[in-house]
């Protein structure tokens, strides 16, 4: 019997040690590519160490394109998104999770299928309501449509479920308002939730392309995933310099992982309790 259970243990750490190879491969092949001559990128058999190393390509970068300029753009409206987002979403879940009113499930769940709805659906219609508001081009408009996260009230409420009614109804009996209770009781114990929705926002918004293509026309107001296509012209592409600035925009995804990374599974695993 544990010699059984020693060989299933080695077998799931070896298919676990593959998986894990397998998925950071890509990465890998981004890093290499980005320290190679352009032609050397897609070469035939394909060189996983190359001959020589091309540093330069992470100065010529900064270089070429304003990239400093598109990092800030991209750092303000993940920022301000990712703040904005997680206190509505945390406002939202408490009234929906703790909060008794008539109408609450039926809401909750109306607002929830809107997840469902793929952004293509209404992507003109929104477009044309902005335009309306005058907030095209412009870091507001971006920021003002993505405020809101039903995925977030969805995953903030599930954890806030899980917290025990006593807590709240002791801190009624205390004399603590509902936004006492939030703000003292349930928003502190909700940091692994908060963490997680941290991370899905952050790398959300920090990766969005569409969004930036769409409402910012302006070269000063461009995200750096809208710099790094700048790179690719019509006659051609410079692979090596858009593998460069690829690794140079991914670094602050993993910064953010590295930080909320321990919060990360609790949170996703304790959302996933059913109230």
């Amino acid at each position: 019997m544990k010699k059984n259970k020693t060989i299933g243990r080695i077998t799931l750490y070896i298919l676990l040690i593959a998986a894990s190879i397998l998925m950071l491969i890509p990465f890998y092949w981004m890093v290499i590519s980005s320290l190679k001559l352009n032609k050397d990128v897609f070469s035939v058999p394909m060189k996983w160490i190359p001959d020589a190393f091309h540093f330069e390509n992470y100065q010529i970068i900064w270089e070429k394109l304003p990239l400093l300029q598109f990092f800030k753009n991209t750092s303000k409206l993940t920022v301000i998104t990712t703040v904005i987002q997680l206190f509505t979403s945390c406002f939202a879940a408490y009234g929906f999770a703790k909060m008794k009113f008539a109408g609450r499930n039926l809401i909750f769940l109306i607002y929830v299928t809107t997840i469902a709805v793929p952004w293509q659906v209404y992507m003109v219609p929104q477009f044309t309501m902005m335009s309306k508001f005058g907030l095209t081009n412009s870091h507001l408009g971006l920021i003002l449509l993505q405020s809101f996260s039903a995925f977030g009230v969805f995953l903030i409420r599930q954890f806030y479920i899980s917290i025990p009614e006593e807590l709240c109804e002791a801190a009624r009996i205390d004399g603590l308002s509902e936004y006492g209770i939030f703000a003292k009781v349930v928003f502190p114990l909700g940091k692994s939730a908060m963490a997680t929705l941290v991370i899905f926002t952050f790398v959300n918004v920090w990766n969005d392309f569409m969004g930036p293509l769409i409402y910012l026309d302006s070269t000063n107001l461009k995200t750096i995933q809208l710099g790094i296509r700048m790179f690719i012209s019509q006659y051609g592409a410079d692979y090596a310099w858009v593998m460069a600035a690829s690794v140079c925009s991914l670094i602050p995804v993993v910064i953010i992982f590295i930080f909320c990374q321990r919060y990360f599974v609790e949170g996703v695993a304790a959302s996933g309790i059913k109230g």
